[in-house]
């Protein structure tokens, strides 16, 4: 058993969280050694004959012994003879060699972890492997049959299933919520894989199933939106307003616009700067934003070690993380095979595919669209 360092409940040996308080559990404790609880002087064996006693002639005759579920008064009966001294003239009563035992108790229903997929004890407050929170999950419950007859809708053909993974940081999944219904809400207050995040807003994002295996997702006006990963070396349109987001940074591109006159005609004063096409805002809070960083007509590239932006302190950022570039009068903005990607928040409804990548809150979903 591991005591927990933090409340002092005691947890198996292989859990890595704690069951009482949820805290990480301490991993250089060897388990106890294995006490077979033995005598030291042995137990003395026993021969047995056909109907189960000893035939040994020095032992004496075995006692009765009321089997399971003779009630009080059989109890009593027994003590009573032995007080009393009273000796038997019949033969003792032989008991089977194997006497029916009590119906073993029914097992608590375990409560699977929406995270990782653990089986937990009903009692558990946290998964034993991820130390996800399990207050207010109820075990599940097993559809009751029924019959019914197939209506017209029912032969109607069936909407497309979405499945949205959760990604640990080294890439392996961590629970999948499944999606079937033709509009779910997604956010903390959702619960399941959503419920611990607090970076998602209560009501985050709108997913929805169209006839024909078409999945679309819809950003509910959320604080900290919705992003979507890039493909490696695939340029998308960078237009004004348009946020990503590379390592730890949230960046905004604006486009470098000349101010109109005034309404008594006066020009605005100012130098023009023909040079560049738009600039790059860091984001650091609502409505706040940082340092400020000109992009010129012949692009630029941002990374942590190389390129004309440099976030030397972000360990997110790769070395050369990605491009921004223009082909005729558009700008365009290129993964350069990160290795944590580049994600666009997305301002409008998004068709999803197989494969795609969201960034929602602090957690990374996978998307896989069933058919």
């Amino acid at each position: 058993m591991i005591t927990c360092h933090k409340c002092a409940k005691e947890n198996q040996d292989h859990y890595k969280f704690c069951l009482g308080c949820g805290s990480e559990l301490p991993r250089d404790i060897s388990p106890k050694p294995f006490s077979p609880q033995t005598p030291p002087h042995g137990i003395r064996a026993v021969s047995q004959a056909a109907g189960g006693f000893d035939t040994a002639a020095t032992d004496p005759p075995p006692q009765f012994v009321p089997a399971a579920g003779t009630g009080a008064t059989g109890a009593a009966g027994a003590a009573g003879a032995a007080g009393a001294g009273v000796a038997k003239s019949e033969p003792p009563t032989t008991r089977p060699a194997h006497a029916p035992s009590a119906p073993p108790p029914a097992a608590a229903t375990n409560v699977s972890c929406p995270q990782c997929g653990h089986d937990n004890t009903a009692s558990n407050l946290f998964c034993g492997a991820c130390g996800y929170r399990l207050q207010g999950i109820s075990a599940p419950r097993q559809p009751a049959a029924k019959t019914s007859i197939a209506s017209p809708q029912d032969m109607a053909p069936a909407l497309a299933t979405v499945s949205l993974t959760a990604l640990r940081a080294d890439g392996s999944d961590a629970g999948t919520f499944q999606v079937s219904s033709p509009e779910t809400s997604i956010g903390r207050e959702t619960g399941a894989i959503f419920s611990g995040d607090s970076y998602l807003s209560p009501h985050h994002a709108t997913l929805s199933i169209q006839a024909g295996g078409r999945a679309f997702i819809r950003d509910e006006k959320s604080l900290n939106g919705i992003y979507r990963k890039l493909e490696r070396d695939v340029p998308v349109e960078l237009n004004d307003g348009t946020t990503f987001r590379i390592g730890q940074e949230i960046v905004r591109f604006e486009s470098l616009k000349s101010e109109p006159p005034t309404a008594d005609g006066v020009e605005r004063f100012g130098s023009p700067r023909h040079d560049a096409i738009g600039r790059l805002v860091l984001v650091i809070g609502r409505e706040q934003v940082g340092n400020a960083f000109l992009v010129p007509a012949t692009g630029m590239h941002l990374g942590r070690e190389r390129g004309e932006v440099l976030f030397p302190e972000d360990g997110y950022v790769s070395g050369l993380h990605c491009r921004i570039g223009t082909e005729g009068d558009q700008l365009y903005l290129t993964d350069l095979g990160s290795s944590n990607g580049t994600f666009v928040r997305i301002d409008s409804e998004l068709e999803l595919h197989t494969g795609d990548v969201l960034l929602m809150g602090q957690q990374l979903f996978r998307i896989t669209v069933n058919t």
